[in-house]
């Protein structure tokens, strides 16, 4: 996917989970984040999306912190929170491609980064809020559930941070049913991750689904549509695989 569609799908997210904030009131549990009501799930969506922003717009080269939970609360937490995603999304989009500025993953260029980061930043949140409404959760794409699988497995879970761990060297297994090539070997071990797209050699656990499910079990928001092999590395996943 490229930076356009990335932001044309952070717009739309945005807007969907507002929505379903809306509908649900900043008062109502969110059940995919254990102890968060609405109002925080808002609170912390909104300020990553002005931190977020801070880097594009402001050109910082180095990590700072963002500016805090704003002491808001009904209506006028759900404008702030429309405002600063508007805002997001308006800055992405009116970027030079060859901005320079922080960030923290991989990726072509920063601009590419911080589009491809929030709308699946974004994408999963929504799905929370969606989730809080009581209603069905919307599902995603095909093509941008494979986009973020790949951006949680070879991002986030190589670097030093990941707490998907195993004593002894495992291998698991991620495949997408429904995107041909979609695969990917995760080699655990006391160490970092180590994650190549392919199906490479034996693996001693495999999650597989539809893309689109695999993507939000993944983040844990709902369970793994399928697991073959030692279900423990599909507990650990779920216990261990949590981005902080």
């Amino acid at each position: 996917m490229d930076t356009s569609a990335h932001v044309k799908t952070l717009a739309h997210e945005g807007s969907l989970l507002a929505t379903a904030a809306e509908s649900a009131g900043t008062d109502a549990d969110v059940p995919t984040c254990p102890g968060w009501r609405v109002r925080d799930l808002l609170r912390h969506t909104g300020a990553v999306h002005r931190w977020a922003t801070s880097f594009v717009a402001e050109g910082h080269t180095a990590p700072r912190p963002d500016g805090g939970l704003p002491d808001l609360d009904g209506a006028a937490l759900l404008a702030w929170f429309r405002e600063g995603h508007g805002l997001l999304v308006d800055t992405l989009a009116g970027a030079a491609p060859d901005v320079r500025c922080w960030h923290f993953l991989p990726a072509p260029s920063p601009l590419a980064f911080w589009a491809r980061r929030q709308a699946h930043e974004t994408t999963v949140h929504r799905m929370d809020a969606e989730s809080a409404a009581g209603g069905a959760v919307t599902g995603v794409a095909a093509d941008f559930a494979v986009d973020g699988i790949d951006e949680l497995l070879c991002g986030f879970h190589v670097r030093p941070k990941s707490a998907v761990r195993t004593p002894e060297p495992r291998t698991l297994r991620v495949r997408a049913t429904d995107v041909p090539g979609a695969v990917w070997t995760v080699r655990l071990s006391a160490e970092p991750p180590v994650t190549e797209r392919a199906a490479a050699g034996d693996a001693d656990c495999e999650l597989s689904g539809p893309a689109s499910r695999l993507y939000s079990a993944l983040w844990n928001r709902r369970p793994v549509p399928e697991v073959a092999g030692d279900a423990s590395l599909a507990a650990l996943w779920r216990e261990k695989s949590g981005v902080v």
